[in-house]
């Protein structure tokens, strides 16, 4: 493979400044880890590896259904993805974007990939909760995560589009940024694929449950349900997914859950994610929806909830606007769930604090 030599965008600049040459680009870099922040010193170390010869980066996946792992990502295919996103979104030169998510995993990385490959004016931040709220900047394109966005809705004036990801949006969530001028859509993607694929509208009348590729991504099931991604600009091999969706046309899906989630209660399967996207409506904690052994149904459905007290408000009215088959046989409590540090739960470790420790 052929060392990488990248051509920085002659409209692209980062917090006001421009700079000449990749070179100027590696100076600043070294300045940002020499003299940043934390999460300055990640976007120094960041475009470091970026402009250096080497064809690919590493970056590490999220460790949200299993151990974090190191991968290998072409940058040449990371410039695909940027393109991409660019054309989807109809963002072009001169952009104005806000980075607000950590440059160590790869939601941040490909922020910075885009303004540097599209020629964008991008305002990096701490990755803080109130990262929008702080500034009175206005934005063309923002990227958060479902806390952050949760923080902003009193300041999404400033942004016309706006991705979240990283985790689910709560029901609470997607009430409050209904009436939001904003364009706001969830996206679907993983490490693997460098970031989104496929992304849906959460708000305002085009308001869908169906994600829709990006240029260049095709879909397909296979027999079991589970998507199977073609997006040969990304990735030289297809990319097999664990999650069930509904395939709508070879260009969108719709999501229904995670196959190693998927609850068979008595022959009855159950896809929690619907379940907590129900009662997340009601309840203010986090929560999950997973299974325990039955001796009778072969597991059963129960609910954990992130709580110091057992006093929950809003839990009966929530239980009531489940299904049949939905409503969980067991409650447990749990005063602090284990979350990974790009802020989603550590569902696996739930359950094995459930199953060992036998919580209530």
């Amino acid at each position: 493979m052929s060392d990488f030599k990248f051509i920085l965008h002659p409209d692209f600049k980062l917090n006001g400044l421009t700079f000449s040459s990749t070179e100027e680009l590696l100076h600043f870099a070294d300045d940002l880890q020499n003299q940043g922040e934390a999460y300055e010193y990640s976007v120094g170390s960041f475009l470091e590896q970026w402009v250096d010869f080497e064809p690919w980066i590493e970056v590490s996946t999220s460790g949200s259904t299993g151990i974090p792992k190191r991968i290998k990502l072409e940058k040449s295919r990371m410039i695909n993805s940027a393109e991409a996103t660019g054309a989807y979104f109809k963002l072009g030169p001169g952009t104005t974007a806000l980075l607000c998510l950590s440059a160590d995993f790869i939601a941040g990385k490909m922020m910075l990939v885009r303004a540097m490959v599209l020629g964008w004016d991008l305002h990096v931040v701490a990755p803080e909760k109130d990262a929008l709220t702080q500034y009175d900047n206005a934005y063309d394109f923002v990227a958060m995560v479902p806390y952050q966005l949760d923080y902003s809705i009193d300041a999404l004036s400033k942004v016309r589009k706006l991705i979240v990801g990283g985790s689910p949006v709560s029901q609470q969530l997607l009430d409050k940024i209904q009436d939001a001028q904003t364009e706001i859509f969830a996206t679907y993607g993983m490490t693997e694929t460098i970031t989104h694929v496929a992304v849906r509208r959460l708000n305002g009348f085009a308001r869908s449950d169906i994600y829709t590729a990006l240029p260049g991504v095709q879909f397909e099931a296979d027999d079991e349900g589970q998507l199977i991604i073609h997006a040969p600009k990304i990735s030289e091999e297809v990319i097999r997914t664990n999650d069930q969706v509904d395939l709508v046309s070879p260009t969108s899906f719709k999501w229904l859950g995670r196959t190693d989630s998927v609850i068979n209660s008595g022959g009855v399967k159950i896809y929690p994610e619907w379940v907590e996207q129900k009662l997340s409506r009601f309840l203010n904690n986090r929560l999950i929806v997973t299974s325990e052994p039955d001796a009778a149904l072969g597991e059963r459905l129960i609910l954990v909830i992130e709580s110091q007290s057992t006093e929950l408000p809003g839990l009966e009215e929530a239980l009531n606007s489940l299904g049949k088959f939905e409503r969980p046989k067991k409650i447990y409590t749990l005063s602090h769930f284990p979350m990974t540090p790009t802020d989603k739960i550590r569902r696996s470790d739930i359950r094995q604090l459930i199953h060992h420790y036998g919580l209530r």
